[in-house]
């Protein structure tokens, strides 16, 4: 059966919250045809001006995306803005009910808590945001200093590059953890960061 995720699109949305996501999710159905089906949701079909500039276009809207098994929400500096976007939170909640699993990257976990999936769950966001999400007391708890937060069917990633641990983590409950292997062994992703030897 082919697992549907779908992932929310809004102008200045943070480009690797949800592309780190998309190449894992889609590498997966390389390696195993069929596996998912991804696809990019927004309220229109307009271009998506993303927040360094990335311009992509929407597969579907709210109005006509199919029943998901997946959504994930991603960050950027639009969050701020679309967290009183009433069609934007009002299709978060709807869908959430129907899915297994529910997700944000970086910010995006405030639209999860505004919208009511993560709202009293225990979540994750970018460690610059940590204490303005606390202060909007939606959430249980934030927690910092860790890649990725589950709570129930609710999984919130860190900053950015965070997603793509969350996004392989959730390809193994999915699947298997061999097979999220096998999908971040065909990624090449085995992160060594240049600058950790300096301190």
């Amino acid at each position: 059966m082919t697992i549907k995720i779908g992932i929310a699109l809004f102008d200045d949305a943070e480009e690797l919250d949800f592309a780190g996501p998309w190449e894992v999710f889609t590498m997966a159905s390389n390696i195993r045809p069929g596996a998912h089906e991804v696809m990019l949701v927004a309220e229109t079909d307009a271009p998506i001006r993303c927040a360094k500039g990335m311009r992509v276009l929407p597969d579907v809207t709210f109005a006509n995306c199919p029943k998901l098994d997946v959504i994930l929400i991603p960050g950027g500096q639009g969050t701020r803005r679309e967290v009183e976007n009433k069609p934007l939170l009002e299709w978060i909640a709807k869908t959430a009910k129907d899915c297994q699993w529910v997700t944000s990257v970086c910010t995006g976990a405030l639209l999860l808590t505004a919208a009511g999936p993560a709202r009293g769950k225990r979540v994750t966001t970018h460690w610059a945001f940590v204490e303005t999400l606390r202060a909007r007391k939606e959430a249980a708890e934030v927690l910092e200093d860790v890649r990725y937060v589950r709570d129930g069917n609710v999984v919130t990633a860190a900053g950015v590059s965070a997603g793509i641990d969350m996004a392989l983590w959730l390809t193994g409950q999915l699947h298997t953890p061999d097979f999220a292997r096998q999908v971040q062994r065909a990624m090449e992703y085995d992160p060594a960061p240049p600058y950790s030897a300096a301190v």
